[in-house]
């Protein structure tokens, strides 16, 4: 499997369906939805939604069936990105190499972009409801349940991360961090797709482990990149999480300690993967990505 051509294809068919999203008509609010569509087309390696609809083909190839919670994932991504950006949370400049929504537009719309982002992910994924069968309804139910609470972890991890900067705390206290702010979207990624695909409980559970370790896994990528990343590379500025005194694995473990996590990290989640053999060679390849990346 050639792994570079097929994250293209997955890119590719993510932001072809994303392109239906977008709200081109002119009206009062049109600058609010061009903010909306900046954020959604910035750059974004399309990583939540491609495991959404990798593991789904695992054990289906209808990946039309993943397209609402695919794009419905992204949509989450991308507010909680421009509300990271804001002044009052990260206070960003850029994000890969462009301006941030707040300072394209301005604070009240990036705010409002954050939330339009949000309320239209929901969108989606009632419409799908609507036009499902009884038969589908109840799993499809039972993953909105499990979207929404991945999104209330997701505001509790970074609102924690929030209020102990510049604070000393526990290595619990920083894992938790992380498995909120930044895995339970990789785990209802993972999840929804396995969900969709009615996978057994052996499985799931597998797959829900390997989506634990990706999702801790890029967060210490992304420490280890604040620490020593390419600033051309990465589009943002280096060295801004020591300069808001926020507590990461290179702050807590020291640099060449957070590098053996990341890799020790990496080696548990393939190994969750095991049992699916070649069906499962792109969530391994994936994994090593995540593992390598530079931006």
């Amino acid at each position: 499997m050639d792994f570079k051509e097929e994250l293209k294809k997955y890119q590719k068919q993510i932001n072809q369906e994303l392109e239906k999203y977008i709200k081109k008509q002119e009206c009062p609010e049109q600058i609010l939805n061009q903010a909306m569509e900046y954020s959604l087309n910035g750059g974004g390696k399309r990583i939540r939604p491609i495991l959404t609809i990798a593991t789904y083909q695992i054990f289906k190839q209808d990946i039309k069936t993943c397209f609402p919670y695919a794009i419905a994932i992204e949509m989450v991504h991308n507010f909680s990105l421009i509300h990271d950006d804001l002044p009052g949370i990260d206070n960003d400049d850029f994000r890969h190499g462009k301006p941030t929504n707040h300072k394209k537009f301005n604070e009240a719309t990036a705010i409002l972009a954050g939330d339009g982002l949000l309320n239209e992910a929901y969108g989606v994924i009632s419409k799908d409801l609507k036009n499902s069968n009884p038969e589908e309804l109840q799993k499809k139910i039972k993953i909105l349940e499990e979207f929404s609470e991945a999104i209330n972890r997701m505001i509790a991890g970074e609102y924690v991360d929030t209020k102990m900067e510049k604070q000393k705390i526990t290595k619990e206290q920083l894992t938790y961090i992380h498995q909120n702010k930044t895995a339970a979207i990789f785990k209802i990624s993972i999840r929804m797709g396995a969900i969709l695909a009615e996978c057994d409980d052996k499985q799931l559970e597998k797959l829900t482990n390997y989506a634990d370790k990706i999702g801790l896994a890029f967060q210490i990528r992304d420490d280890i990149l604040a620490e020593e990343g390419n600033e051309e590379i990465l589009g943002k500025p280096v060295g801004k999480d020591k300069e808001l005194g926020k507590c990461t694995y290179v702050s807590q473990y020291g640099l060449q300690e957070a590098k053996k996590i990341l890799n020790e990290t990496i080696k548990e989640a393939i190994q969750q993967t095991e049992e699916f053999g070649e069906k499962a060679e792109f969530l391994r390849q994936l994994a090593i990505y995540i593992q390598n990346r530079n931006k």
